[in-house]
C-alpha cells in the first residue's frame, strides 16, 4: 500500500478507535465488573485478560470473530493497548507513600479520595504511534478497587495521581534540574517528584486559584520531605512565561490542561512563547497527545488542499513530532 494510502487509511481508524473509547471511558465505563468476567472465564476456558478483552471489544460494539474490520482494530489496536496493571507499582510511588489526603473544601475547589472500581478502564499512559501512523490508546485496568487522590474544582476532577499521571510525568521529572519553574499546581506531584531530586535547586510553581494554593500549604506541602525548595506563586502563568527572566530558570514544566479538549490551544500559545523566547529546557503534559491532536488538524488541512507548507514538501514530513511541534508555535498558520 502507498504510504499516503496507508496513512488515510490510519487516520480513519484512529478516529474511529478514539471514538468508540471515549464513548466507552466517558459514559459507561463501569459496566464491566469482575462476575461478568470470572462468568466468561467459566464458560469459554480462557484466562481473566483474555475474557476482559473480549468483553471490552463487544462494549464497542466489535465483533471480531464476524467482522474483518472489527477483526482488524481489535488485532491492531485493542489487543497491544490494553494493559492489566500492578497497583502496587502506583502505590508504592513515593508521593503515594509520603502524602495522606483529608477530604476538606475550599470555595469550589475539593480535596478528597476517588477510585476505579475492578475491571473499570482508564487511559494509563502516552498512546504509541506505529510506523504506519496507528495511535493506540494504552488502556489501563485493575482487578481490584485501586483508591487514589483527587483535586475538584466544582466536584469536576483535575488532577489526580493515577498511573496516567504518574507514567506521563516521567520524563518531564527526569528531565528537571536545577531551578525549575513549573506552570500549575494540581497536587504537587510534579513539585514533590522534583524537590526529590539532588540535582534541583528549587521549584516554583506558578497557580492561579488562590483557594488551590490554600489547600495546597494547608495539607499537603507540610507532608513533602523536601518543602523548602517549594515556592507557589499566584499568578497567571501564560502572563508569567511571557514577561519572566528566562535566565532565572533551567527547566519549565506546563501542566495548565484537562486533556487534548482544552489543553491544545494553551499548549499552542506556550510553544509560540518558547521559541520566541529561546526558552531552555521545556516540557509539556500529554505533549504526544496533544501532537495526535494537532497531527489530526494538519490532517485535514492537507486533505483540503490548505496545509501551511512550501509546494515542495513531502505531506508525511508536516506529520513528524518535530514539524508539528514547530506548526504549534506558530498560530497564525493553522487558522
Amino acid at each position: 500500500m502507498h504510504a499516503l494510502d496507508q496513512l488515510a487509511v490510519s487516520m480513519e481508524q484512529n478516529r474511529e478507535v478514539l471514538a468508540a473509547y471515549s464513548r466507552y471511558l466517558n459514559y459507561h465505563p463501569r459496566i464491566l465488573d469482575a462476575d461478568m468476567v470470572d462468568g466468561l472465564v467459566r464458560e469459554c476456558g480462557v484466562d481473566r485478560h483474555e475474557a476482559y478483552l473480549a468483553l471490552f471489544a463487544a462494549v464497542l460494539g466489535w465483533e471480531p470473530d464476524e467482522n474483518p474490520t472489527h477483526r482488524a482494530l481489535e488485532r491492531h489496536y485493542l489487543r497491544p493497548g490494553l494493559h492489566r496493571l500492578d497497583p502496587t507499582v502506583y502505590q508504592n510511588d513515593p508521593y503515594c507513600r509520603a502524602v495522606r489526603f483529608p477530604n476538606v473544601k475550599n470555595g469550589a475547589w475539593e480535596l478528597r479520595e476517588s477510585s476505579y472500581a475492578p475491571f473499570e478502564p482508564f487511559v494509563c499512559n502516552h498512546p504509541v504511534t506505529t510506523p504506519e501512523w496507528r495511535q493506540i490508546p494504552q488502556i489501563g485496568y485493575f482487578t481490584e478497587e485501586f483508591r487514589f487522590p483527587a483535586v475538584l474544582e466544582n466536584g469536576i476532577e483535575w488532577m489526580t495521581v493515577t498511573p496516567n499521571e504518574i507514567e506521563t510525568m516521567r520524563a518531564p521529572i527526569a528531565h528537571a534540574h536545577g531551578r525549575v519553574l513549573t506552570l500549575g499546581l494540581g497536587l504537587g506531584y510534579f513539585a514533590f517528584s522534583a524537590a526529590q531530586k539532588a540535582d534541583v535547586e528549587r521549584v516554583t510553581v506558578i497557580e492561579r486559584d488562590r483557594r488551590v494554593i490554600e489547600l495546597f500549604h494547608t495539607h499537603l506541602l507540610p507532608q513533602f520531605p523536601h518543602r523548602e525548595k517549594i515556592r507557589v506563586i499566584e499568578g497567571d502563568a501564560i502572563a508569567f512565561v511571557e514577561h519572566c527572566d528566562a535566565d532565572s530558570f533551567d527547566t519549565l514544566f506546563a501542566d495548565l490542561w484537562h486533556d487534548q479538549g482544552d489543553g491544545l490551544e494553551l499548549y499552542m500559545r506556550l510553544r509560540g512563547i518558547e521559541k520566541r523566547r529561546a526558552l531552555p529546557c521545556v516540557d509539556y503534559w500529554i505533549e504526544p497527545t496533544l501532537l495526535w491532536s494537532l497531527r489530526d488538524m494538519v490532517w485535514d488541512m492537507l486533505q483540503s488542499g490548505n496545509a501551511p507548507r512550501p509546494a515542495h514538501t513531502d505531506p508525511l514530513s508536516l506529520l513528524t513530532d518535530a514539524a508539528l511541534r514547530d506548526l504549534a508555535a506558530d498560530l497564525k498558520r493553522l487558522r
